[in-house]
């Protein structure tokens, strides 16, 4: 399972393939590159989002959304 900064890296790597394909011509690989891309991106917001809630959230869900984005809870 991926951290929400993992996500957000991947998308980011997947939209310079997508770039690159495009550019060989390869429109099909382009485009599913970045349906990709869009769902690491979704799932980095979905954790960043929250994350900076975890406040007003129960606090085992709290620690369970730290410890998925990659922070130890105290």
């Amino acid at each position: 399972m991926a951290t929400g900064p993992e996500h957000y890296r991947e998308a980011e790597a997947l939209i310079g393939h997508a770039e690159k394909a495009e550019d060989r011509g390869a429109d099909d690989v382009a485009a599913l590159n970045l349906r990709y891309a869009q769902v690491h991106a979704t799932l980095a917001l979905a954790a960043a989002t929250a994350i900076s809630r975890t406040d007003d959230m129960p606090v085992h869900d709290g620690d369970e959304w730290l410890r998925k984005a990659g922070w130890n809870p105290a």
